[in-house]
């Protein structure tokens, strides 16, 4: 049997009263926890039934705002954010567009078109070209430079696709699409040229033939004729396609008309290998002359338009574009009476000051246009389209015919350049 001192009970019995409070302590918290347990439960059936049903239950989100098809609008937001970029890429597209050349007006007009364009659709584009139209290697070294800066397409008026064939062989291995403008990009490799932006330069140069015949006839030129006439073409080159075809419809309706007046047989073209018909000019009532110089400048120009204005039988001549019409202006400032005007007839192509002033002046029997400003800003518009992907295909932008009496009408004037 064990003894204990009254300190030692005293101790014991306060062990005791501490077990007794720990227990009590142990009870109460269980109850609580219990008491909370169940209250949470209650109040998550009723409180998800009804938060589910207002605000942030899973049923709600999903179809409301946070579920299932807010992930879809996410997507769509993703889209959209997705155009919003699409947006503002075409804020970073960069259209590289390799003219002929600035030598003559036109080039300014398809300049001014292209950048409107541009600001219009928000995108940036650099607009070059050799110094002559005869550069051709300064024109491809631009190509190829347009190329290494990896724009987002290019618009380009070769001035020879043979030179330039490997640079638009690169292109397109690139991935960098090409819209032709102008002459285009004839007999480029398969799959370079998306689209051409252009005159239609044969129906363009018929029409300067059509117009030309139509004065010819009011004077008697042709019909009354007693000895043999001719008709002079001032073309500046015949490898653009655009000029060569320009020079061709001319040629080709005027041979046309004639023959049905004097008879194929009495109509001879010469000048030209590329034009040349069987018909001898000796035997013939009507001769078509073409003259192209050796080189694009213009000395040499005036050479050959004044060539043509010193024959005694010539009564009509065309000028097949801005530089043919000035050339021919030019060669006969340098007579000491003028012909054109007088006893020569005389049609243009394309406008500019020199040749606007004769057609005002009526020393130019008319002239031929085309749209270089929409020329531009459709080779700026498809380019950007086919950056993104558009399928594109050509446009012809027309031609006009005009004279004294309406070169001042709005709807030629827009077609003009000074």
């Amino acid at each position: 049997m064990i003894h204990r001192t009254k300190e030692q009970k005293n101790k014991k019995q306060g062990v005791v009263t501490m077990r007794k409070t720990k227990f009590w302590l142990l009870g109460f918290v269980l109850v609580f926890a219990l008491t909370f347990v169940f209250a949470g439960c209650e109040n998550g059936d009723d409180g998800n039934a009804d938060n589910g049903d207002a605000d942030n239950g899973v049923e709600e989100n999903g179809d409301a705002e946070n579920g299932e098809e807010d992930n879809d609008a996410e997507e769509n937001g993703a889209e959209d954010n997705g155009a919003e970029a699409e947006g503002n890429d075409d804020e970073d597209i960069l259209v590289e567009i390799i003219a002929k050349g600035f030598q003559h007006d036109f080039w300014q007009a398809v300049l001014a078109g292209a950048e409107q364009e541009a600001a219009d659709l928000g995108v940036d584009i650099n607009f070059v070209g050799p110094a002559s139209e005869a550069d051709i290697a300064e024109q491809v070294q631009m190509l190829a430079g347009a190329i290494n800066r990896e724009p987002a397409a290019i618009g380009f008026a070769a001035l020879d696709t043979l030179a330039s064939m490997d640079e638009l062989e690169r292109a397109m291995n690139n991935g960098i699409p090409i819209i032709g403008f102008d002459s285009g990009v004839p007999d480029a490799p398969e799959g370079s040229i998306l689209a051409d932006v252009a005159t239609d330069n044969a129906v363009a140069g018929a029409m300067g033939a059509q117009n030309m015949y139509s004065g010819l006839e009011d004077i008697d030129a042709i019909s009354g004729a007693t000895e043999p006439v001719r008709i002079g073409i001032v073309s500046q080159e015949v490898d653009s396609l655009s000029i060569y075809l320009r020079t061709r419809g001319f040629v080709d309706e005027m041979n046309d008309l004639l023959s049905d007046n004097v008879g194929a047989e009495n109509v001879a073209i010469i000048g030209h290998s590329r034009f040349e018909n069987d018909v001898s000019e000796d035997d013939a009532l009507v001769i078509l002359e073409v003259r192209v110089p050796a080189e694009i400048t213009d000395a040499a120009g005036t050479t050959e338009a004044l060539t043509l204005l010193n024959r005694d039988d010539l009564i009509g001549i065309f000028g097949s574009n801005e530089f043919s019409a000035n050339v021919i202006i030019t060669a006969d400032d340098g007579l000491t009476d003028g012909r054109i005007g007088n006893d020569v007839l005389a049609v243009g192509f394309d406008s500019g000051t020199l040749q606007n002033d004769a057609v005002r002046s009526e020393r130019f029997y008319g002239s031929v246009t085309q749209d270089p400003v929409s020329m531009g800003a459709y080779t700026v518009r498809l380019a950007v389209a086919a950056a993104r992907g558009e399928t594109v295909e050509d446009v012809d932008t027309g031609a006009q015919w005009f004279n004294s009496e309406n070169i001042d009408d709005p709807d030629i004037q827009q077609l003009l350049f000074d």
